[in-house]
């Protein structure tokens, strides 16, 4: 198999296939990216497939957020307990949180806004990239996948979407998360007294600290695996039209004047 990571006459790729996941660069909202991250710090540079700082910053933003409380008292707020909100909140912790919390942010803003032009650039010259790739524990391939799946998949557990379209470390975050935030969260627990009609304690079973973070973790979820099955789709449509275009487009039929009559 030809390796075009190592073809110096390439400059830039729009994406590459690997046997964990299909990594590819698409023009972003850095509005969105921003969003994200200031939604859960990390969200908005896995977006932007920035692995490392992304799953950094989401580990500190667990870490951080639950030694300062913030969920908790962003609960007591919402409730109108001002007093509540500020004598739970570990002044320690928070003054860390801050500072990281608006890199996370600026970074992400920043980089879609860098990522967006080198797109560009990569979409110009229309480089060669793998679409397939064997190996001893995963096969990966470029290929169409309905972005509803993708989305309702996501909504049963986030991190399955992911699977689906073959973002595997995404998704084996996704799901530990998942399960981490379920269990110290006790929400299966709430929902099983909801069932048996008893709201008090379901109420009281919930602990808002780690079901805070349900919402962005779901949320986020449902949007990666949407958006990324709709880019992968472009990127398979894309290599097809240059394959079929460089392979077959100068092949011409040619119709004789009688055929042109019939």
């Amino acid at each position: 198999m030809h390796n075009y990571t190592n073809d110096n006459s390439t400059r830039r790729f729009k994406a590459h296939v690997s046997a964990i996941g299909t990594t590819q660069l698409h023009l972003r909202n850095p509005y969105i990216i921003a969003w994200w991250s200031a939604a859960f710090p990390g969200f908005g540079h896995l977006l932007l497939s920035k692995y490392l700082r992304g799953y950094s910053l989401c580990i500190w933003e667990i870490l951080v957020n639950n030694m300062s409380h913030i969920n908790h008292a962003i609960v007591y707020s919402f409730n109108g307990d001002i007093h509540m909100a500020k004598a739970i909140l570990e002044p320690r912790w928070l003054l860390l949180y801050l500072p990281v919390y608006i890199f996370a942010i600026w970074d992400s803003y920043r980089t879609s806004v860098d990522m967006n032009k080198i797109f560009i650039l990569a979409e110009r010259e229309n480089a060669n990239f793998n679409t397939y790739i064997m190996g001893a524990l995963e096969i990966n391939y470029l290929d169409k996948r309905r972005p509803l799946m993708a989305i309702l998949w996501s909504l049963f557990t986030p991190g399955l979407g992911q699977l689906y379209i073959h973002r595997v470390v995404t998704a084996i975050f996704l799901v530990t998360s998942m399960i981490v935030f379920v269990y110290f969260s006790n929400v299966l627990i709430a929902v099983h007294s909801l069932f048996l009609g008893d709201f008090v304690q379901a109420t009281k079973a919930l602990n808002p600290q780690w079901y805070m973070f349900l919402p962005s973790l779901i949320g986020f979820g449902v949007y990666d695996a949407y958006i990324n099955t709709v880019e992968n789709n472009k990127l398979f449509e894309s290599e097809q039209r240059k394959f079929l275009q460089k392979n077959y487009q100068q092949y011409r039929i040619q119709l004789s004047a009688s055929d042109e009559v019939k």
